[in-house]
């Protein structure tokens, strides 16, 4: 297993933004006769000393001394079609889980083993994509023991098309043979980011105002209340801050936070988490303006497509998102371990 929470740093010198193993890349290098040329491909290691990139045609291995630019970028799209469905399940997944890090990481073959003190599954689970390198049933030994290692709840985060749960893969088949449970089935939905209606096109009630930071207030913590939890543990503050970019929206009334958003960033993409509005001020357009505020920024950042997640028993969010644009890409849902 290799974890790419490892000291070493794969950003080269002068880079904004910070590559991730396993993530596309475009790396601009110089070569042996001074000449430069691209390497675009998904980033399979980093050190001290070089990147070593898979391209269409093969590897490349190129030195810290050599690079000139270097970037993260989109994955490539999987099918016909516009940027947010083109997109393949696996590299949506891979997407996703950049908006949303963990505090630990390590890499099982294609799998991302993760945990973070128990805040969320996101955070907190075997995202299986890929092959694990290993045969199944050890891969699924291993994520056993790194999450009790942990004091951790043995989950498997499993993404498959929405119509089911992705019965008769070898995965899942496995899983339901041995006792894994199924919890809470999940939607992906996405939306070309320039579809969304605008904070102009979705005014707020009298008397209320936004207000949008980069960082989660204490009040927009307060209203945030993730699966009923009474606060945002620690874990929880450095997780909604882990994105390349984030921004958090509240709607208020008088002095009160009655709604709320989370935007974040990767290439490409923006994603939409932490939706929650007040009972008390529920009806009023609120969820539609706080959407609204993060496409707005979303546009102002580039991201051409926007995703967001919502439980698939969830019928008010999804009526609210289908009416704004958005519409599911795929499904997943998390399998977790019997007890000992």
């Amino acid at each position: 297993m290799t974890d790419p929470t490892d000291p070493t740093d794969p950003t080269p010198t002068g880079l904004v933004r910070p590559l991730t193993v396993g993530g596309r890349v475009v790396v601009r290098h110089r070569l042996p006769d001074g000449s430069a040329t691209d390497a675009l491909g998904d980033l399979l290691a980093a050190d001290e000393r070089s990147l070593r990139i898979g391209t269409r045609r093969g590897e490349v291995v190129v030195a810290r001394a050599d690079v000139l630019a270097a970037k993260p970028v989109p994955p490539p799209p999987a099918r016909k079609g516009p940027p947010h469905t083109a997109i393949g399940t696996e590299d949506l997944e891979r997407v996703m889980a950049e908006h949303w890090r963990p505090l630990e990481r390590v890499d099982l073959g294609g799998w991302r083993l993760r945990a973070s003190e128990g805040f969320t599954g996101r955070a907190n689970s075997a995202l299986a994509l890929g092959d694990p390198g290993l045969p199944l049933h050890e891969a699924v030994a291993a994520v056993v023991d790194f999450h009790t290692s942990r004091g951790l709840q043995p989950l498997v985060a499993v993404a498959h098309p929405d119509d089911g749960l992705g019965e008769g893969t070898p995965l899942v088949d496995l899983l339901s043979a041995t006792g894994w449970t199924v919890r809470t089935p999940t939607v992906v939905l996405t939306s070309a980011t320039d579809d969304l209606p605008g904070a102009a096109e979705v005014p707020l009630p009298h008397g209320l105002r936004v207000e949008t930071a980069t960082e989660p207030d204490d009040a927009w913590l307060e209203r945030y209340h993730y699966q009923g939890l009474p606060s945002v543990p620690p874990a929880g503050r450095r997780i909604l801050v882990s994105a390349d970019e984030q921004l958090f929206v509240r709607v208020l009334d008088g002095g009160a936070t009655v709604a709320i958003a989370r935007g974040s960033l990767s290439p490409g993409w923006a994603g939409v988490t932490a939706v929650e509005t007040l009972p008390s001020h529920r009806r009023r357009g609120l969820g539609r303006r706080v959407l609204a505020e993060v496409a707005d920024w979303a546009r102002s950042r580039g991201a051409v497509s926007t995703y967001l997640q919502v439980q698939g028993d969830n019928a008010a969010a999804r009526a609210l998102y289908a009416g704004v644009g958005f519409t599911v890409h795929h499904a997943y849902h998390y399998r977790v371990a019997p007890q000992r």
